[in-house]
Formats: structure tokens, C-alpha cells, sequence
């Protein structure tokens, strides 16, 4: 098949990545900007072995579930933020959840019985757009800001974005920066709607000059991720459900704040808390599950390695007197526990947890363990490598935290056998 044949594909499935599928000529072709149940007319980009990526020429047959795009920057080679504003919103959240049932099976090797018995209906987001109250923007090489393209390689640069909160877009817009040696800039929003502008800078030398009226909290991000604060606060503060939580420039928070209460009543629930149990919260970040969990358990002991957040988990956690904050690799951590712990709960990188780290958390023999994701590929295969360890696969509640995208969140729940 040259690079220039077009042929027509019947798109059947969706694949993790964002792309619908379909086989021709012996291939499995992915098509981005198509859903199943299309038929297209498509053109090879690119060639591996058995698979193949194409680009759609023709729509010949749409999907009853496909709808206009709401922003201009959304297709190909253009903004690659959003993946899917051209599918409705009730069918994003049906396709994710059986991306995930795929992935517990082919990557995982999960059976069917199994993945039935302990997949749960997707949790949609309260809301579909403006919900990200922090993001980052990489610099395009005109100093203006925007999102990777579709292929990765440059920045896109936006006129306007339809998942960031309405402020930081206008915020955006009022930007009056020297951005020579700025890599990135994050903004966000807090829930008093105080603002806050994160320049991650190459080295020490390149902080830009600043105007004297700033309407936003300024900091400097270091490459050692050490936070500067320039202008303001160096903290913003959220309101999750009753609790007002810390949270310093350089620390992982997950933007969709309306969408958070659901995602942590799925992970109190998997933990099954009578009020007594000891449980242990690794790659624990600002405390977030700790400061819900602590009223219902005898003991919390929670473990995060990047100093700021341990930080502001120490104020966020200052009213439980069970609580205890350790800064520190969780490798290095784990073998010097002595407590016995009823639970764990994990909130590690989409990248999933290293293979020494799973043997180290199995070799505690901890009855229950809490697996919270951001990947189903990664979910699939340390879910997987538990099994191996003595585990099986109790309970699985997928979330949507980022509508118009492919990325899919879920709580996992896997029981100690024996």
C-alpha cells in the first residue's frame, strides 16, 4: 500500500490513544477524528509492521453520536490538547469505559468473568467545559503561549480554549512578560478566585522582568522544581467538599475541582473503613485522600517526596493528631515501616508504579490495596503484576476527570487472596 492510496475503513472500536480503529489489507489502521461505527475513506501516514496510522479524507457514513467541535484549534495538526470535541459527551464517557475494559483484558489478562464482576459504571464530570483551574502552556517561538500540536513537536498557539477556566484565559491575554528562558507557564485559579502565574524557567538567570501591577501571584518554578515566590502568594487554596486545601506552585493537583468529591467518595468507599483500621497513603501529594480518610481510621500514614507538598500536607493534616506525614521516596520509605496496615492506598504518575515498588508493597501483605489511576494501560499492567503477587481484582469505578479527551481515571480496588 503506497502513502498516497486511499481505500475506505469501516471504523469498529476505540483505542486507547484517542483514535478509532478498523483492519484493512491485514492491519489494524487508527483513525483519529473518527468513532466507531464510521465508515471513512483513509489515507496510510504511517507504517509498523501489523498496524498502520491514517489520516481521514472522507466522511461517508457519521456516527449518530458525532457533534460539531466547539473550538476552532481542535483537528488535525492543529492544537492536541482535546482529542475528542467531536464526539458527544454521553458517548465520550461509554467509549472510556470500554477503552478501560480492553485494557483490563488485553493488557491486564484479565478475563471477562473477572473484569464483569468488578467493572462499575463510569462517574461522568459535573461539568464538560471551562473545568481546569490550573494548566500549562508551553511557549511558542514567538514568546506567545499555547498547547503542544497534534504531532507533539511545536507549540500551537491559541486564540481561545474551551476546557480552562474563562479567568485564565483572560489572564493569559493580559500577560505582559519577558519570556526569554521561560519553558513553560502554568496558571490557575484558586477557589477564593485568586490568581496565580508558575514560569518554569531553564536556569536561575532567566526570570523575566515583571510589571509592577501584576493582577496574579507570580513564582518562579526552578529546574530543581524548587518554587520562587516573586509577587504575592506562593500557595493557592481550593475547596474541596468541606476542606480548604494548600497547594504550593510546583505541586501536582488534578484541575477538574468539581469533579473531585466523586473521585474521592470512590476511593473512601474502596477502602471500607470501620474507624479503626491503620492506612497507608503513598505518593500522597498535598494530602488530599489523607485529610477524607483520617475522621475515618485509626491511623494514617502518608508518604509524598517532593518537599513543598509534604509541606502543605502538614497544614492541610494539622487537626488529626493520627496522622503521619513522611517526606520521602516511597522506595526508600516503604522498607522502614514497622506498622501493620489494613489498607493502601497509591496515587502514583500515569506511568504506574516500578516493578520493585509493587514487590515492596506485596511483601507487607497488606489485605486491601487502593489503586488510584490516570492510565489505563499502565492500571492494567501493575494490576496485573498484583495478581501475580497474591491479589485479585475486586472492584473497579472508572471516572471522567477530563471531558473532550481520551485520558480516563479510575479506582481500583484488589483483595489479598487467602
Amino acid at each position: 500500500m503506497t502513502d498516497h492510496e486511499t481505500f475506505e475503513l469501516e471504523l469498529t472500536a476505540m483505542a486507547h490513544g484517542g483514535s478509532a480503529l478498523g483492519r484493512h489489507g491485514g492491519k489494524t489502521i487508527f483513525v483519529p477524528y473518527t468513532l466507531p461505527g464510521e465508515r471513512v475513506t483513509a489515507r496510510i501516514t504511517e507504517e509498523r509492521g501489523r498496524i498502520a496510522f491514517a489520516e481521514g479524507i472522507t466522511l461517508l457514513e457519521a456516527s449518530a453520536d458525532r457533534v460539531y467541535p466547539r473550538c476552532p484549534h481542535f483537528g488535525p495538526g492543529r492544537c492536541g490538547r482535546c482529542h475528542w470535541q467531536h464526539i458527544d459527551y454521553a458517548a465520550q464517557t461509554l467509549i472510556k469505559q470500554d477503552v478501560l475494559a480492553d485494557q483490563l483484558a488485553r493488557v491486564g489478562g484479565f478475563d471477562d468473568a473477572a473484569i464483569d464482576r468488578a467493572l462499575q459504571p463510569i462517574l461522568a464530570s459535573p461539568v464538560e467545559w471551562g473545568y481546569n483551574v490550573h494548566m500549562t502552556m508551553g511557549r511558542a517561538p514567538d514568546g506567545t503561549l499555547g498547547f503542544p500540536r497534534v504531532d507533539g513537536r511545536q507549540i500551537f498557539p491559541i486564540e481561545e480554549c474551551h476546557i480552562i477556566h474563562p479567568e485564565l484565559l483572560a489572564l493569559r491575554d493580559r500577560l505582559e512578560l519577558d519570556f526569554s528562558g521561560v519553558e513553560q507557564v502554568t496558571l490557575r485559579v484558586g477557589s477564593d478566585g485568586a490568581l496565580m502565574l508558575i514560569l518554569a524557567i531553564l536556569n536561575e538567570e532567566d526570570a523575566p522582568e515583571l510589571e509592577a501591577n501584576f493582577p496574579a501571584s507570580v513564582n518562579l518554578l526552578l529546574p530543581t522544581r524548587e518554587p520562587v515566590n516573586l509577587i504575592g502568594e506562593v500557595s493557592t487554596r481550593w475547596q474541596v467538599g468541606d476542606r480548604s486545601l494548600r497547594v504550593t506552585a510546583g505541586c501536582e493537583f488534578r484541575p477538574n475541582i468539581a469533579a473531585l468529591p466523586g473521585l474521592i467518595d470512590a476511593v473512601i468507599n474502596a477502602l471500607a473503613l470501620t474507624g479503626r483500621e491503620a492506612v497507608l497513603d503513598l505518593f500522597a501529594g498535598v494530602g488530599t485522600f489523607s485529610a477524607f480518610t483520617a475522621p475515618l481510621a485509626g491511623l494514617v500514614t502518608m508518604v509524598e517526596s517532593y518537599p513543598p507538598a509534604a509541606n502543605d500536607a502538614e497544614v492541610n493534616l494539622a487537626e488529626f493528631d493520627h496522622v503521619d506525614v513522611v517526606e520521602g521516596a516511597v522506595e526508600a520509605v516503604l522498607p522502614e515501616l514497622d506498622e501493620h496496615y489494613d489498607a493502601v492506598m497509591l496515587d502514583p504518575p500515569n506511568s504506574g508504579l516500578a516493578p520493585e515498588t509493587l514487590d515492596q508493597i506485596a511483601a507487607l501483605a497488606i489485605p486491601r490495596v487502593v489503586m488510584v489511576s490516570g492510565d489505563p494501560a499502565t492500571l492494567a499492567r501493575d494490576g496485573q503484576r498484583l495478581a501475580r503477587k497474591g491479589y485479585d481484582l475486586a472492584r473497579v469505578q472508572p471516572l471522567d476527570l477530563n471531558p473532550q479527551t481520551y485520558f480516563i481515571d479510575a479506582v481500583a480496588v484488589f483483595e489479598r487472596r487467602g
